[in-house]
């Protein structure tokens, strides 16, 4: 099959129509090894019950996060949606996100830690920005943050909610700052297959005591029910500032076979 690619001046391609194409397909099979998953995980309520706040993607809604959170509860943690109906990418959302942030931590009295699903990533890490005294850790699902203007597979939705105007609409101080690390532990999980956004926008760019990339094997709209991710998230949350080191597997078979990168 012959297909053009998108490239931007850095040399980041678009995602192959491959992998956009059977990106239903591909999360319909992870959305089915998830329950099986779930239902057999180890260390239910292991948690200290600190909140956790999950933050849905572009177009979508709390309900795509709903199995995320459920598991989330399972495993011993209070879980938020955002509770702010379809994510449509405007950038008035941060400050209600980091008022309820703000509320988050007043209720519990601990930090809280945000979980982003691809655009959900990106607010994510600018509150991480704002308000690192409140957010106890990151982790990033799929989130183009050092790219949001990369060629992709969303862009075009993006455009046609906004006229054709795109990120023009976007304050330019904003974007620029976005591929900034937030100075908290920051976990970002990105697929080699993602057929969305560009897997390389999806990492930080330097990985220290407090930033990792995972790359894992799937689908971008299988993340949030991806069985791999949800043990890097388990293993994650039990962590904090004081004692958060990067993820590593069980053993190599699992390493080769789920974290490609890790096997590196």
């Amino acid at each position: 099959m012959v297909e053009t690619e998108d490239i931007s001046s850095s040399g980041i391609k678009k995602p192959s129509l491959f992998w956009l194409a059977t990106e239903g397909h591909r999360a319909l099979f992870e959305f089915g090894t998830f329950f099986p998953y779930k239902l057999f995980s180890k260390n239910s309520k292991s948690g200290d019950g600190h909140p956790v706040l999950v933050l849905p993607g572009f177009m979508a809604t709390d309900v795509s996060t709903s199995p995320l959170r459920t598991f989330i509860k399972k495993i011993g943690y209070t879980s938020y949606g955002w509770g702010a109906g379809r994510n449509y990418a405007n950038e008035v959302y941060l400050d209600m996100l980091l008022e309820k942030v703000e509320d988050i931590f007043l209720t519990h009295r601990t930090k809280v830690s945000i979980i982003g699903w691809s655009l959900g990533g990106v607010f994510a890490r600018e509150i991480g920005k704002r308000k690192p005294n409140l957010i106890r850790q990151i982790i990033t699902l799929g989130s183009p943050f050092a790219g949001v203007t990369e060629p992709n597979n969303a862009m075009w939705l993006y455009e046609l909610l906004t006229d054709g105007r795109g990120t023009e609409d976007v304050d330019p101080e904003l974007l620029r700052g976005i591929p900034d690390p937030a100075p908290v532990p920051t976990t970002a999980i990105y697929s080699k297959e993602d057929g969305v956004v560009p897997w390389e926008t999806c990492m930080e760019a330097i990985e220290d005591d407090l930033h990792q990339n995972i790359q894992v094997r799937g689908s971008h709209l299988g993340l949030g029910v991806n069985p791999s991710v949800m043990e890097i998230i388990k293993d994650r949350l039990q962590l904090d500032e004081s004692n958060w080191e990067p993820f590593a597997p069980a053993n190599k078979i699992e390493d080769k076979l789920f974290y490609p990168s890790l096997s590196l």
